[in-house]
């Protein structure tokens, strides 16, 4: 299972207002998350910014898999442990991250993917790639679609700091649901849901 501290949630559950004020973060959809159960929530991304955003305004916790050279950085690799990040092997089909991902979301976690698998250009979205598409087709979980606007202005690939006159908006869709998915290729699904994070 993923480490995961509850008690540190609660903490920054109690500071994320202040967090998002000063972000300016604006969300439009927030009901659309599901408060219990399995299910995925799979945004674009374009910066280091976004995973951090999205936990500052979800109403339950999200446990999201990030790139394991995150897991080498002092300090960092301990919050994101404890805030349930699960380490993903970038350029490969990583079987024992998408592993660890199916049994959050069997315990009724929300688990959080990046569909791109790393950080599209300013403004641009990038391809999706299949893993997304297999972790739908295994547990056959909602899936929500969200779209971030603003986080490569005020965290730039290559910043060391945060520029934080630019708005970040969010935009969170209705879950999708997959009726057919056992006849549907793992790379179809990536690509419906990709196109349904672009349509928000």
């Amino acid at each position: 299972m993923v480490e995961y501290s509850e008690k540190g949630y609660k903490v920054f559950y109690k500071i994320r207002p202040f967090f998002n004020k000063l972000l300016k973060v604006n969300v439009k959809g927030i009901e659309n998350i599901p408060l219990e159960g399995g299910c995925i929530l799979a945004a674009n991304h374009r910066s280091n910014l976004d995973p951090f955003v999205l936990n500052s305004i979800s109403p339950r916790p999200i446990f999201f898999m990030a790139k394991e050279e995150l897991f080498k950085v002092p300090f960092l690799s301990w919050i994101i442990k404890k805030a349930g990040a699960i380490p993903v092997k970038r350029n490969k089909r990583d079987i024992s991250a998408l592993k660890k991902a199916s049994q959050a979301l069997k315990e009724g976690f929300c688990v959080g993917i990046f569909p791109e698998g790393h950080r599209a250009k300013p403004k641009q979205f990038g391809k999706p790639q299949s893993g997304v598409g297999l972790l739908v087709a295994k547990n056959k979980v909602p899936v929500i679609p969200v779209r971030i606007e603003g986080t490569d202005d005020v965290f730039p690939v290559g910043a060391k700091f945060p520029k934080f006159k630019y708005p970040i908006n969010i935009t969170i869709g209705k879950p999708i649901y997959f009726e057919d998915i056992d006849n549907m290729d793992y790379q179809d699904i990536a690509n419906k849901v990709m196109e349904e994070i672009k349509k928000l």
